[in-house]
């Protein structure tokens, strides 16, 4: 009884020493937070005075002002809408290109492999001056097309769609060779069967795709110049006096409440994007 009980407590010990010990190494990677948070309900002054978490005055003002110094409540959906529209995009190209990939004998198969592989060692920043040139002849500068077409397209397209690939290789084929023999075709196996076998891997490739997305600022910034049509990333910089010196109480309440759905997407997610990468090393 008193081993049994000294073993209780040596886990309990255990337990609370492992418990401290996270909190203490939390403490650099929450603090910015916290910190970013707090100063966006200070005054400009305050925020370069005297450090103190706990603002002397809260300033509630300032979220409203974000709203009104310029259209950031349109900035906003902006990003939103086109985060989605790229996730739901890339989910859709990289499930079907993934597949083929892991499924499909073609010829030239491995040529395509490489050639995608390939792709994926050409900086963005090499090819943004010829995707300028393409969207300007196709005449959708100044729209969020580019922002859309590009990044479904892109490198983080063909990351996506190995990713998919790797989880397609791992599933049993005995699975699909059932659905064949049920009648479906090679594009019903994929709905029907590939797909909802995927989950852990499409809720990958959803939260890097939406957060890769979110976070654009170098292609906003070539192909989009109205004030209306700015994402956040580009709307954030934009908090500025006439003089160009950042407005830093604007910026941070701005950032505090850009990172929201951010966070919303990763507590969502993070045990399937977790198990994904467990399992996308499996085979192949």
């Amino acid at each position: 009884m008193t081993d049994r009980f000294t073993r209780r407590q040596l886990a309990v010990i255990s337990r609370v020493c492992w418990t401290l010990a996270l909190c203490v190494v939390a403490v650099p990677f929450i603090f910015p937070f916290l910190w970013m948070i707090s100063s966006g309900l200070k005054s400009a002054a305050e925020i370069f005075g005297a450090p103190s978490l706990i603002p002397r005055r809260w300033q509630w003002y300032n979220y409203v002002e974000v709203f009104t110094y310029q259209p950031f409540a349109r900035q906003y959906f902006n990003s939103l809408y086109i985060s989605l529209s790229v996730t739901v995009l890339t989910l859709l190209f990289a499930s079907l290109a993934g597949y083929a990939l892991a499924r499909m004998r073609f010829a030239g198969a491995a040529l395509v492999g490489l050639f995608l592989v390939s792709a994926l060692m050409v900086p963005e920043e090499v090819t943004i001056i010829p995707n300028f040139f393409l969207m300007k002849w196709l005449g959708l500068i100044d729209t969020h097309l580019p922002l859309i077409l590009l990044p479904v397209f892109g490198p983080h397209g063909i990351v996506a769609t190995f990713l998919m690939r790797q989880y397609f290789m791992a599933l049993p084929k005995e699975l699909e060779e059932a659905g064949r023999m049920d009648g479906l075709s090679r594009l019903g196996v994929w709905w029907q069967v590939a797909l909802p076998l995927s989950k852990p891997a499409l809720a990958a490739v959803a939260i890097i795709t939406f957060l890769h997305s979110w976070n654009l600022f170098l292609e906003p910034l070539i192909f989009v110049s109205s004030l209306e049509k700015f994402t956040l990333p580009l709307a954030l910089t934009n908090f500025t006096d006439p003089y160009g010196v950042p407005l830093w109480h604007l910026q941070l309440a701005a950032t505090s409440l850009a990172v929201v759905p951010i966070l919303i997407v990763y507590l969502i997610a993070q045990r399937q994007i977790i198990e994904s990468f467990a399992l996308s090393g499996v085979k192949g």
